[in-house]
């Protein structure tokens, strides 16, 4: 079994300095704490959870770690879930990681060294190698809406992210579009939420014979910029798209700003769904508004939380994959009726 001071010898420091980045009690420069974590990989360190959870006490606490709590759906989880602490006497810890591999890794290492009792994580990606050690050492962890590769059977949380984009491009085809353009947020690597939605879009075209035009397929940062960037691009294939299945409800408003300022008309010229629902006081304020695939990120959130209570009630908790579906609301920026589109050249 590995030890800190295995550890301490490939990385060329101290077996304190060690301590000090796992449990996150001193400062450590960048280029050692860097060599810590480069070593903890290497060796596939894991700490010791049953030893740990003796010799520390409860924090009352549990954390949630998300990409960007800006993303209203991220919003909408941590409502749910500290709702359900709050109910069952847990303190409720956000910790927004912004997709950074330090600050995912520093977050994680809260849980190692029970700062909190137990952890939601809703994985950018970049240390879900460590994160893949925590669960399979043991520790409490519950994945929401995200799916690592290394664990197969982690708890986890998740909406059905391939119907939703599989789902919003046939309700398109429906409508008579053949050019039809998928904005994904961009991750690296890329999280399971883009792959998936993907994977439905590319589906959903391949079931009528179509082939999927790459140019179409365009990943930008999951903002209100990126929206824009995104779109911007997109209609700038020739022949354009005739249709838009934006991957967040962010990038959908920027969406919406690209296609005012080429003076397009919504649906006449180009019609929209967005994967995720905006808040309704969000929602209203569009002109026309945004038609989705609404997600029930509230009730996600809440059953998280309860799964993740009960395994910090009961070690012998039954571990558990729950999926959620969404389910479309229909609104002006997509047509009533459906009809043939001959618009940039889309058969």
């Amino acid at each position: 079994m590995v030890a800190v001071g295995d550890v301490a010898q490939r990385a060329g420091v101290s077996t304190s300095t060690v301590s000090h980045v796992l449990n996150v009690t001193r400062f450590v420069s960048a280029e050692l704490r860097a060599r810590v974590q480069a070593a903890v990989e290497d060796l596939d360190y894991q700490p010791n959870a049953a030893a740990r959870s003796l010799s520390l006490k409860r924090s009352n606490a549990i954390s949630l770690n998300v990409a960007d709590i800006r993303n209203p759906f991220f919003a909408s989880v941590a409502r749910g879930v500290e709702d359900v602490a709050q109910a069952h006497g847990y303190k409720l810890v956000l910790c927004n990681t912004d997709g950074d591999a330090t600050r995912e890794f520093v977050y994680l290492q809260a849980l190692q060294t029970r700062q909190v009792d137990g952890a939601l994580v809703a994985s950018g990606g970049a240390a879900d190698a460590y994160l893949a050690r925590l669960i399979r050492a043991g520790l409490p962890v519950v994945l929401v809406d995200r799916d690592i590769t290394d664990v197969a059977d982690a708890p986890a949380i998740v909406l059905d992210k391939t119907a939703a984009g599989y789902e919003a491009v046939r309700y398109l085809l429906g409508h008579g579009h053949r050019r039809i353009a998928m904005l994904t947020g961009e991750r690296i690597p890329p999280g399971s939420t883009t792959t998936e939605r993907t994977a439905g879009y590319r589906r959903a075209l391949a079931e009528i014979g179509f082939g999927v035009d790459e140019r179409l397929v365009v990943a930008a940062a999951a903002t209100v910029d990126g929206g824009r960037q995104a779109a911007h691009a997109a209609l700038d294939v020739a022949p354009p798209p005739t249709a838009i299945f934006s991957d967040s409800s962010l990038m959908s408003i920027g969406v919406l700003e690209s296609i005012a300022a080429r003076g397009l008309r919504i649906p006449e010229e180009v019609e929209i769904v967005s994967a995720d629902e905006l808040p309704h006081a969000w929602a209203d304020a569009f002109d026309p508004r945004l038609s989705t695939l609404a997600q029930p990120t509230y009730q996600l959130g809440c059953k998280a939380a309860e799964m993740l209570v009960n395994r910090l009630r009961s070690s012998s908790a039954p571990v558990a994959r729950v999926v959620f579906q969404g389910a479309p609301l229909v609104r002006e920026s997509l047509a009533p009726q459906p009809w043939h589109r001959s618009r940039g050249g889309g058969v």
